[in-house]
């Protein structure tokens, strides 16, 4: 039997995107990357863990801020290429800005303007971690 992590098309860093959508409303919630530690461990723990390109390691969401993202559902896409999890987002902030989503900011009129309001303090939210 084929390992399942095995059916994903990693890319040169042994990395998959990850899109985080709100399980109720649909919304994009965050796009991070994941290894295959990281997609094992969703699974079995069904929380949403990443990869940190950045810090070179697991990266717990929520693990900082409390704003856990717990799985519902986990979806691969034709190309095997991208992976969705369809997930509670515990305190309705998912974005390090503090607030509910990554994508707040639309293009009107030849520029980005934000449109969501900050729901938390990002110093308030990370003060403990750092």
């Amino acid at each position: 039997m084929k390992d399942w992590l095995d059916e994903i098309k990693w890319d040169s860093d042994g990395l998959v995107p990850a899109i985080a959508q709100d399980h109720k409303s649909g919304r994009v919630l965050m796009m991070a990357w994941m290894n295959r530690e990281a997609l094992a461990l969703t699974a079995a723990e069904n929380r949403a863990i990443y990869w940190s390109r950045s810090r070179g390691k697991l990266w717990r969401k929520g693990e900082e801020s409390g704003h856990v993202q717990k799985l519902h559902e986990m979806r691969l896409d034709c190309d095997a290429d991208v992976i969705i999890l369809m997930v509670e987002q515990l305190g309705q902030i998912a974005c390090h800005t503090g607030r509910e989503s990554c994508f707040y900011r639309v293009f009107e009129n030849g520029q980005w303007v934000s449109v969501d309001p900050v729901l938390k303090d990002p110093d308030a939210i990370y003060r403990a971690g750092h």
